[in-house]
């Protein structure tokens, strides 16, 4: 394999084959809450969660899904003036709602100038056929991304993790939404406590059957203010928390066995400093990817090199 290839399918080149312009994703935050946080699945949410994590500055839910959106293209613009955007719904679960009022937020960003379509971060147990079908009309004439948490494959996994919902719920909501046409993705949490490193290499042999356009890979990080934290502190020897090389090899083990048509979105996550307990790497995003696809021509390996199946 030529070493100046890509040894994975990344998501950069899935939206550049998807776009004949340049896109940026915008982050929204549109206030919803999840069945997990308000007593309809349970409470508290997941106990990894801390919600500041992945919200931007500009993402505070006082502000309109226009103003969000206008302050994210004021940040990114100035240096690709001609860019397009997507408006990602991604704080909490983005379908778990009344269905006059989603479809409002969402329209909304559709409406604001340049929003060239949406990625809705949700639950797998939260995606009504209603809305679904909504989505399947929508993604006739513009780009839409469903990305569903599923975060493991595990019952066992998000039943002490509480999440609320079971893998079945996952697959189903991924089988049901890519055979309506609209592009699918997951998210995945690698290295949560009790998997053993064989139980995350299978989460690839389980999501490698599906029908996704894209995965999501992030590490275990441990956030401040989150029960997880809590019994970190009380519990450390639960948790195996790698080291960044030791992450590297352990996320190119798992990509040996993804199915090579999935693309890749990323491969780490980057908390904040003042909410993080750890793994504290002190590696950008880009950096741990440029380390990661080094390892890919060292080891002389690349995605779906182990894999036994095709969707």
């Amino acid at each position: 394999m030529d070493d100046t290839c890509k040894r994975y399918n990344d998501f950069g080149n899935f939206l550049k084959k998807t776009f004949p312009f340049k896109v940026q994703k915008i982050a929204v935050n549109a206030g919803f809450t999840c069945p997990n946080r308000d007593g309809t699945k349970g409470w508290g949410g997941c106990t990894y969660c801390n919600n500041q994590t992945f919200s931007p500055e500009y993402c505070h839910t006082q502000k309109t899904v226009g103003e969000q959106l206008e302050e994210g293209v004021r940040f990114f613009s100035h240096k690709y003036p001609d860019m397009k955007y997507l408006a990602y719904f991604q704080a909490y679960t983005n379908t778990y709602g009344e269905r006059d009022s989603l479809l409002a937020k969402y329209e909304e960003a559709l409406s604001f100038r340049g929003v060239a379509g949406l990625i809705i971060g949700t639950r797998p147990d939260c995606m009504p056929d209603d809305l679904l079908n909504y989505f399947a009309e929508l993604a006739k004439k513009k780009f839409v991304l469903i990305e569903y948490g599923l975060e493991s494959t595990l019952d066992k996994t998000l039943a002490r993790i509480n999440r609320g919902h079971t893998y079945s719920e996952s697959a189903d909501a991924i089988r049901r939404t890519a055979k309506k046409g609209i592009y699918t993705g997951a998210h995945l949490i690698l290295g949560l406590p009790g998997e053993s490193r064989e139980d995350i290499l299978r989460h690839a042999d389980a999501l490698s059957v599906l029908p996704l356009t894209t995965v999501k890979l992030h590490q275990l990080q441990l956030i401040k203010q989150t029960r997880m934290a809590k019994e970190f502190a009380e519990h450390p020897e639960r948790f195996r928390l790698y080291t960044a090389d030791e992450y590297i090899d352990l996320v190119i083990d798992f990509m040996e066995r993804l199915n090579p048509s999935v693309a890749v979105e990323r491969f780490v996550s980057q908390s904040p400093k003042e909410l993080l307990i750890a793994p504290d790497w002190g590696l950008k995003n880009y950096v741990f990817t440029a380390k990661a696809e080094k390892r890919l021509i060292e080891r002389n390996t690349w995605q779906g090199r182990l894999g036994s199946v095709q969707k």
